[in-house]
């Protein structure tokens, strides 16, 4: 499983890529993508939206089921990804590149002191 050391990681199995100064990427971790099998829909959160850390951001429809992608910080929905509409592969296939699902601009960047390493992830699943 890949792991990218500049990502952060929530207990959920989210992760986080910081792309400005109160800005962040968030989409669901390999491990993520791997249990919940093909996935066939994604259902994305709406431009504008404030959400809170632990809050539902997205839904992810596998073959096999549907999970809640939680929003692993608080703040607004500035972009989502719009090609996971035709192509909701893309989490299986690119799970840290062109399956990222949201960005979010952050409330309180000091929020992001809460989520985890690659390494303290790969603890916490059992990987290491």
């Amino acid at each position: 499983m890949n792991f990218p050391e500049n990502l952060l990681y929530s207990e959920e199995h989210e992760w986080v890529e910081k792309i400005g100064p109160k800005k962040v990427r968030v989409g669901i971790t390999d491990h993520a993508q791997s249990e919940l099998g093909d996935i066939v829909f994604v259902e994305l959160p709406e431009v504008g939206k404030e959400v809170t850390a632990g809050d539902t951001l997205a839904v992810v429809e596998s073959v096999k089921s549907a999970a809640d992608v939680y929003s692993p910080v608080s703040g607004k929905v500035i972009e989502v990804n719009e090609e996971l509409n035709d192509r909701p592969e893309l989490i299986n296939e690119d799970p840290y590149g062109d399956g990222w699902i949201a960005v979010i601009e952050l409330e309180d960047p000091s929020e992001l002191e809460n989520l985890m390493t690659a390494d303290e992830y790969k603890r916490m699943i059992g990987e290491e």
